[in-house]
């Protein structure tokens, strides 16, 4: 099974493609796409684009995606709920099934402590993915700590 984790954007977008075979865990890839127009309808359609292209090239049979958090910039909060709203569609319509996450619920999945930093979740999902030297940003490691918890979470 290929799991596409997806930490949304609207000026980035963490991905990560996960595959769980036999009860095992790997990433087959990793990364942040870059949203360089300026304009939001401009954002929003390059998003969607560069979505497909990841799911023509990877096929995942599963998605998972956080959900958005309380930001202190209102003009970003917008604009990645728009983005996140273009991401749960485009997923929709390639008819893959869709998994939604809190940010705590995706700490809790990958250290076991919904309060946990950046740090400590990256230490864990290197671990649990076997990744001795992670080269990727943040959002690629949201990314695959999403794609963890939905391979945890996923129905049977």
């Amino acid at each position: 099974m290929r799991i596409l984790g997806i930490d949304p954007g609207s000026t980035k977008m963490g991905f990560a493609i996960l595959k769980e075979e036999g009860g095992s865990l790997s990433a087959l890839t990793y990364g942040t796409t870059s949203i360089k127009e300026k304009e939001l309808p401009e954002k929003l359609r390059a998003v969607r684009e560069q979505l497909l292209k990841i799911i023509k090239t990877n096929k995942p049979d599963l998605v998972g995606v956080e959900q958005l958090f309380f930001a202190k910039n209102k003009k970003t909060a917008i604009e990645v709920a728009h983005a996140r709203g273009v991401i749960v569609l485009t997923i929709l319509e390639q008819g893959i099934p869709l998994l939604e996450f809190t940010p705590a619920q995706v700490k809790i999945a990958v250290t076991n402590y919904g309060a946990s930093n950046k740090q400590a979740v990256l230490k864990m999902v290197c671990a649990i993915l076997k990744i001795p030297d992670f080269k990727g940003d943040d959002n690629a490691a949201d990314a695959l700590a999403v794609g963890i918890t939905a391979a945890y979470h996923r129905q049977y």
